[in-house]
């Protein structure tokens, strides 16, 4: 089969922590520069407007966009692995047929979800229990970002197809030039035209539709069976069954991941503007582990389906394994600069003492059982590469989304305590990572190909 381009690994041959590691920098840089979006908003607006329109966007709004992302991401991933699994079988007809289903699917997916969005958003906000003060922010925020949700779905499903045979590099290029757009949209709306949290909705939403731009043309003007032809995108009743088969369980398990964030944070909110504003801070500086975490998921589920279409089981028990150790390195060394640099990295975005002091209780709290999550997301990963993902979600609904919701039911009505409610958090990554570890080995070793 002609491959699309060189930058394309070679993902089913050679050396596997090379190749994993030359495939997983370009996607944890690229997530860096993504999450350098929303970092530099909070920074500029913690600075430049204040606590309250800091929480308005780190806050409720920003669950509620990580619930209907996180959806859509998982989605996408259901046709990342179908192209991963084509493009390793060499079926070109195939890759073709996913790769405009994809794009029919992202369009019509963002239009009902912005219309909803924009629509609902009062409503999703009062029932997080958001204060007040920072309701008419929330709001406004939440309706431009849902305005703009096309160019994020868009870059999410370009991105996924990218690196679904194997070219990861696109995507950072995309997003550190969209990154630098966005600092200076931020500068010039915020800063100079005084727009407050209007301005840093606006910055964006531009910088997205950028990356969406630059990725859609990257897929037209490929050479060899990855094009895009406006023309002919379209459903492919049998690839979207595909899509959708591994698509709708990952997505159900992001929401599940999401709608139990969403809860913390309503229960949060109740504790005060300055806890809501912690909560916004550190998810700034949790999202530093998550960004590394999806790295590998992404990494290890696109060589896995590769290899799985390669029909080469043996390279997938191998990939499983050299990703575990490299994950587990990698995260044990996160813990431990977080930690050390918690109150440096907090004067970063603010300098109210007191969310400083909350702020970094809590990271000490959450960061140190990060190396668990670990089993968790390399182990869905691979799974999902060869198309398992049902068992995976239910073991997500019973050991994070179940068990998380009944900890936190109890822990309001018997300590209601900030420490109380993020400890949700340790107790669930514990308990599901022992469940897949154990799910792993009874699925892998009944593994045919």
């Amino acid at each position: 089969m002609k491959r699309g381009s060189q930058t394309m690994n070679q993902i089913t041959e050679g050396v596997i922590w090379r190749q994993l590691l030359l495939f997983f920098f370009p996607i944890v840089f690229g997530t860096f520069f993504q999450q350098l979006y929303n970092t530099i908003d909070t920074v500029i607006v913690g600075h430049f407007v204040g606590t309250e329109a800091l929480a308005s966007v780190g806050g409720s709004s920003a669950q509620i966009i990580a619930l209907i992302v996180g959806f859509f991401t998982g989605l996408s991933s259901g046709a990342s692995v179908v192209i991963a699994q084509f493009f390793g079988a060499q079926d070109e007809r195939s890759v073709r047929q996913s790769l405009h289903t994809a794009y029919a699917f992202s369009i019509m997916g963002s239009i009902i979800i912005s219309i909803l969005g924009i629509a609902l958003a009062p409503s999703m906000l009062s029932w997080m229990r958001t204060p007040a003060e920072i309701m008419a922010d929330s709001i406004l925020y939440l309706r431009i970002y849902f305005a703009g949700i096309l160019f994020v779905f868009i870059y999410n499903m370009g991105s996924s197809i990218l690196r679904a045979v194997g070219d990861s590099r696109h995507p950072l290029y995309y997003l550190i030039i969209c990154c630098f757009l966005n600092i200076v949209l931020d500068v010039a709306f915020v800063v100079i035209f005084r727009m407050g949290v209007l301005g840093v909705a606006l910055a964006t939403l531009l910088s997205q539709a950028f990356s969406a731009v630059l990725v859609t043309h990257k897929l037209m003007k490929a050479e060899g069976i990855l094009r895009l032809f406006l023309s002919q995108i379209r459903f492919h009743g049998s690839v979207m069954k595909s899509q959708l088969r591994i698509g709708i369980p990952t997505g159900v398990e992001a929401v599940m991941y999401s709608i139990t964030n969403v809860i913390i944070q309503a229960a949060l909110n109740g504790f005060g503007t300055d806890t809501a504003a912690a909560w916004s801070v550190f998810g700034k500086l949790d999202a530093v582990f998550w960004m590394v975490s999806s790295a590998f998921g992404i990494s290890i589920t696109t060589f896995v389906g590769q290899n799985y279409g390669a029909r080469k089981a043996g390279r997938i028990r191998k990939i499983t394994r050299v990703s575990l150790g490299i994950d587990f390195l990698v995260s044990a060394a996160l813990v431990v600069f977080l930690i050390a640099a918690r109150v440096p990295l907090f004067r970063l975005f603010t300098t109210d003492t007191e969310v400083i002091r909350i702020g970094t209780e809590m990271l000490l709290q959450v960061t140190p059982w990060y190396i668990t999550f670990v089993f968790i997301e390399i182990l869905t990963g691979s799974l999902r590469g060869i198309g398992d993902v049902i068992i995976p979600m239910i073991i997500t609904l019973c050991g994070v989304c179940l068990l998380r919701v009944l900890w936190i039911i109890g822990a309001l009505k018997i300590q209601p305590t900030i420490s109380a409610i993020i400890f949700s958090y340790p107790i669930t990554w514990i308990i599901t990572s022992i469940l897949f570890i154990c799910y792993y080995f009874y699925r892998i070793k009944k593994m045919k190909i």
